[in-house]
């Protein structure tokens, strides 16, 4: 079994490659000078392929693919993901990459910063803005969070290709039932500290999740609190108890076990720093009715980082694997879904993304 770890950072990509998941190869820096929010591994396909949303501070953003394992990436002389003329918007950077369903091998989601998701039928190389997400009348009460006005979080449904949901900061969950055309906003029930009544849309979400063989069970973290639904996202449940904190970014579900979702709680909401300094991922096996602390070959104290939204994540291999970064450039792995863990790699730059898989 061979894995690959695609850490993107504020100055650049690393790949890292291991056997076992406790001795890895480390190569990088590449696009040394570049913001990489964004990485995603598309195993769909014999030779998986890498995609990276990187931003150089003087050319700006811009997307480039990998049909070698990041040997050598191509990027297109037009811009791939461009909003069109008549939008009068600009991209700023890309956030979110996710290679659609099985069944639609060819296809690849983008979400950007201003908030708006682009598909690609041709693996990446090019984008289409989704209209029926862009054209919504709530988009001008879409404001910015505090890393900007992006979306961020993108699920496609692993067996009915008309439905997807989406996240984005500060403009909650969206879902479509018909490809794209039309949107509806299922944040029933998620609280917005900063407003005296949960709002129908406009909360600050962090994360979501959703394990791939019950879609319908999905997982968010919120600016503040946890949460749980059990109808695809119609109403959520907080479960907040059993975690030091309800602060947070990630939120990771397990590839094989339903129910089974990692967290990395935060001190709320400004000092954004593990509880007394604590590093330690938080596991439940039960949907989040309980919670397990796992911190085995973590730093005890002492660790005045965070963990960013898209900086924690699990391979599909089985057991599976559990990586995260700090933006103190950390990277841990647990080649046992959590139990213990193990130093990949430390003074990287602020690492922001984390994608795992195996490829062969």
């Amino acid at each position: 079994m061979d894995i690959l770890l695609a850490i993107g950072t504020r100055k650049g990509l690393w790949l890292a490659r291991s056997s076992d998941r406790r001795n890895w190869e480390i190569s990088g820096p590449q696009f040394p000078v570049a913001d990489v929010k964004a990485v995603a591994i598309d195993t769909r396909r014999e030779t998986p392929g890498l995609l990276a949303g990187v931003l150089n501070s003087h050319f700006g953003p811009t997307m480039v693919t990998s049909d070698d394992l990041g040997a050598t990436w191509s990027e297109p002389d037009d811009a791939p993901i461009a909003f069109p003329a008549d939008t009068e918007a600009a991209l700023e950077g890309v956030w979110q990459l996710r290679p659609g369903p099985a069944a639609e091998p060819d296809v690849v989601y983008a979400g950007v910063e201003p908030s708006a998701l682009f598909r690609s039928t041709d693996g990446g190389r090019t984008f289409e803005l989704v209209r029926g997400l862009w054209d919504h009348p709530h988009r001008t009460e879409w404001f910015p969070g505090g890393g900007g006005k992006a979306l961020h979080t993108i699920i496609p449904h692993p067996q009915d290709a008309n439905r997807m949901a989406v996240a984005m900061s500060t403009g909650g969950v969206y879902q479509t039932v018909d490809g794209g055309q039309s949107w509806k906003p299922t944040n029933t029930g998620i609280t917005a500290e900063f407003l005296p009544e949960p709002p129908e849309y406009g909360q600050c979400v962090h994360k979501v999740a959703a394990h791939p063989s019950e879609p319908d069970r999905m997982y968010l973290q919120n600016h503040g609190g946890v949460f749980r639904s059990v109808d695809a996202g119609q109403t959520w449940q907080s479960i907040a108890d059993g975690v030091p904190d309800d602060f947070g970014f990630p939120m990771v579900a397990h590839p094989h076990r339903p129910g089974v979702i990692y967290n990395f709680p935060l001190t709320a909401s400004m000092m954004r720093f593990p509880p007394k300094g604590r590093c330690a991922v938080y596991r439940s096996e039960n949907g989040g009715d309980s919670w397990t602390e796992l911190s085995d070959g973590l730093p005890e104290q002492g660790f005045w980082s965070a963990v960013m939204r898209d900086a924690m994540c699990a391979d599909d291999a089985d057991p599976a694997g559990i990586y995260f970064g700090s933006r103190n450039g950390e990277v841990y792995a647990s080649a046992d879904e959590g139990d213990h863990w193990r130093l990949v790699a430390d003074h990287l730059p602020d690492v922001l993304c984390v994608r795992a898989a195996v490829i062969g």
